[in-house]
């Protein structure tokens, strides 16, 4: 049979399209096309899609090309002229819809700067940049501009799963035997003895297809309800004031939205203010190199991605209005590529197919020879009745029912059933699949590379341990009366602050009750929220100094920067970060009088014991340090030498309840478990303890290390790591590219940031973080775990696992290489 499939394989992913296109020419017997192959990718609309793609593309380039050409005609015939309808001049806008949108379309910079600039367009579009756009407005807003929604096919309604059921060749053919008989009966039998041998074939022809049609209508109807939560996708508004979170299909022109670092535009837009903002446009136009945003270049476009940087924008176009709103009619055309399984079982149902249609044409003709051979000897070969044409019926009829009951052209269908009934209970674990074929090779993974950062551990941090004044100083959990306690020298203290609160990207805001809420990752939250019980006033400083520049923290930087200028004028470099980032960049520190002294080897080392012990309690570390830049701004960017140490914070993150179970779980089913993580060598280590991971401190290295190592030398030490600390998105992806390609192991990667794309890409199953993971990781996932969890993940392999006990009931020749749970 494993020689007779052999063209019957394909990979579990990115499967290219000659290897999609080799089995269906294998295919040559099959009753129901339409049913058969109605899960599986449609390759001529997929081409006809991707056409169609490259043509919006091609001419959002040509656009921005021609653009400017147009400009210096508009420029000699004078201002555009338009008029605004009577509708948009009721509900007291000064815009028209098109207009709006055809400013960012075109890259208009002039005809921007006739409306007044960002201020003139939020002015038309009746918003305040600084409140947004209040939610009793939303409805008037959407009605004028337009929701937030792209044209999406029309779902196929049941009748239309009843015809795709008769379309099945040998349902065609007992139809037309049932009328036959009906017709020869009545014409030898009469009412109704006649009726009955054509009514019953027809009463099972309308069982088989009511059944068939229920169960592929059910069936879609599930897969609507799982594309639907495919595409919700959470983006940060400012509204009625305040900064909350709303559904991107909730989007309105005049929304002041949040952009990050891996988020993706969720509409057109203008840039009202940020730093560093880099946005690939790939999407879009096709050009890999990432585009710079800045207040005279401040087109935003829908479905691009933030490469770099941090900025607020101004919606000024949504749904289909938007070139990304076009583009998304064509993303589903041609459906998901067909798992392994589903190919395999294609050929198996297509070999046993040949098989019975020829024993069914061997019995027909078997039959039909002896009927002839017996109406010879009895000499009636010229004498036929209507009761001779019954029984060549009969044996006609016979042959179907063998081709039917031999040809299993459910086969792959009920995979396809099995692997989304997976899908839905996996839903109900927290867990979003977003390709059918992650549950099937879940079932396989052998090995599971996993963040800790709020995977293995909470991701709720807090200050618990802080070295300032070259003495350590234990907070506890944030607790009032340790943080009395906390002897900061008074000089140093102001610039303590500035460096906490100037030198961070989250935000303090008030919720309903007027409460204060933080807005930003967990490190920020934590060190945000020890700044708060000082008793200090956030947004007094915020107000009291300007930023001038800031370098936003990347999983390749490690750090991030600030450059901020000072009442009296003077201008102050703040840095915080990775230690050995942070601690390589200072020349001075604060000693324990208050006093900025030169950074010995003897002070470097005290530091470094503080950090590692730190790390030892599986604190994460983070080093803050300012420099005094001057009076000069430079604008090339900010220092990276000659700055003062300020303090090192250890940071508490707890390792989630039930994580040391479910590695023991996956230990015992022979799924090897790793840490790869960007933290300190030793907090990885002492995390990695406690969750069972790590046996042997040899078992650790630190990501440039195992890069820097000769292939050989890697076939050495891979089959022992269990942790990885220090680790670049480079460094995963070249761990995981050997484990598969030098073990053969099937590999599940979890991760969560834009850089982490091409190891969850490369990998067997990537694992998309659904609370801490930007748009781009969840992107180039195959599973979605919506409560960041540990455990969550082992239940996806356990899963997997019975997906794999369903498909050997239906397939017993397919091996399963695990046993989990």
């Amino acid at each position: 049979m494993e020689e007779l499939l052999k063209g019957f394989e394909v990979p579990p992913k990115n499967s290219s399209e000659a290897a999609l296109r080799r089995w269906r020419k294998l295919v040559t017997i099959v009753r129901n096309p339409r049913r058969r192959f109605r899960m599986i990718a449609n390759l001529e609309k997929r081409s006809e899609a991707e056409q169609q793609k490259l043509k919006i593309k091609e001419k959002i380039r040509v656009a921005l090309i021609v653009q400017k050409a147009a400009l210096q005609f508009i420029d000699a015939a004078g201002p555009l002229d338009y008029k605004i309808t009577d509708e948009v001049r009721q509900a007291n806008f000064g815009i028209e819809p098109d207009e709006l949108a055809s400013i960012v379309h075109g890259h208009d910079i002039k005809r921007l700067k006739s409306h007044g600039g960002v201020d003139g367009i939020a002015e038309k579009v009746t918003v305040s940049l600084d409140e947004g756009v209040l939610s009793e407005n939303v409805s008037t807003r959407q009605r004028i501009y337009g929701f937030n929604q792209y044209t999406e096919k029309p779902p196929r309604t049941f009748w239309m799963f009843v015809w795709d059921a008769l379309q099945d060749l040998t349902l065609i053919i007992l139809m037309i035997c049932a009328v036959v008989s009906i017709g020869v009966g009545l014409a030898t039998e009469g009412w109704p003895k006649g009726m009955y041998d054509g009514a019953g074939i027809l009463l099972s022809i309308i069982l088989v297809v009511l059944v068939t049609a229920i169960s592929d209508y059910r069936q879609s109807l599930q897969f609507r309800d799982l594309d639907r939560e495919k595409k919700k996708i959470s983006v940060q508004v400012t509204r009625d004031g305040r900064r909350q979170q709303v559904s991107i299909y909730d989007l309105v022109v005049g929304d002041v939205v949040h952009l990050g670092i891996g988020d993706q535009v969720p509409a057109d837009g203008l840039f009202i203010s940020g730093y560093s903002m880099q946005i690939d446009e790939s999407s879009l136009s096709g050009e890999t190199d990432p585009v710079d945003i800045y207040e005279q270049k401040p087109f935003l476009l829908s479905g691009t991605k933030v490469r770099d940087g941090s900025a607020k924008m101004l919606v000024t176009a949504v749904g289909m209005r938007t070139e990304w709103g076009k583009l998304m009619e064509t993303l589903n055309e041609g459906g998901e590529d067909e798992t392994p399984l589903q190919v395999k079982l294609n050929g198996v149902a297509t070999i046993i197919g040949k098989i019975g249609l020829t024993f069914a044409v061997l019995t027909f003709l078997v039959l039909t020879v002896r009927f002839l051979i017996e109406k010879a000897l009895h000499n009636e070969f010229t004498k036929w009745s209507s009761t001779d044409a019954l029984t060549l019926l009969d044996y006609f009829a016979i042959a179907v029912t063998i081709i039917v009951v031999a040809v299993p052209e459910g086969l792959p269908l009920a995979v396809t059933l099995s692997l989304a009934f997976a899908m839905k209970q996996l839903m109900d674990e927290r867990a979003l699949v977003r390709h059918l074929s992650a549950c099937e090779t879940m079932g396989s993974a052998s090995c599971i590379c996993t963040d800790k950062t709020g995977t293995l551990t909470t991701n709720h941090m807090v200050v618990n341990k802080i070295w300032i004044c070259e003495k350590i100083s234990n907070i506890g959990d944030n607790e009032n009366k340790n943080i009395d306690e906390l002897e900061i020298h008074e000089s140093v203290f102001s610039i303590f602050l500035r460096s906490i609160f100037l030198n961070s990207s989250a935000e303090v805001v008030k919720d309903e009750n007027g409460k204060n809420s933080i807005l930003g990752t967990p490190t920020e939250t934590a060190l945000l929220e020890f700044g708060l019980l000082l008793s200090a006033d956030h947004d007094a400083y915020r107000r009291q100094f300007k930023i001038l520049k800031v370098e936003p923290f990347n999983s390749d930087r490690k750090k991030m920067s600030v450059l901020v200028a000072l009442p009296e004028g003077r201008i102050q470099a703040f840095c915080k970060g990775a230690p050995e980032i942070v601690l390589r960049m200072c020349e001075k520190v604060v000693d324990s009088s208050g006093e900025v002294v030169l950074l010995s080897e003897e002070r470097v080392r005290d530091i470094t014991e503080a950090i590692n012990g730190f790390a030892s309690d599986a604190l994460r570390t983070l080093c803050v340090a300012v420099k005094d830049v001057g009076e000069t701004f430079n604008e090339n960017g900010i220092p990276d030498s000659g700055y003062t140490l300020i303090a090192v914070f250890g940071i508490k993150d707890p390792v989630r309840p039930g994580v040391k179970e479910a590695v023991q779980t996956c230990l015992a089913a022979g799924i090897t478990v790793r840490m790869v993580t960007g933290d300190n060598i030793n907090t990885a280590k002492a995390i990695a303890k406690e969750c069972g991971i790590l046996t042997a401190e040899e078992n650790a290295i630190e990501g440039p290390e195992f890069s820097s190592k000769s292939p050989d030398e890697m076939k050495d030490i891979i089959p022992n790591i269990q942790v990885m600390a220090r680790s670049k998105p480079s460094d995963k992806l070249n761990f995981v590219t050997n484990l598969r390609n030098m073990f053969g192991e099937v590999v599940a990667v979890t991760g969560d940031g834009t850089n982490d794309a091409p190891a969850l890409r490369q990998s067997d199953i990537g694992l998309a973080m659904g609370i801490a993971g930007t748009e781009v990781a969840k992107e180039n996932a195959d599973v979605i775990v919506m409560d960041d969890n540990f455990a969550t993940i082992v239940n996806v392999a356990k899963w997997g696992r019975a997906v794999y006990i369903n498909i050997q009931k239906i397939c017993p020749s397919h091996s399963c290489t695990i046993a989990l749970g």
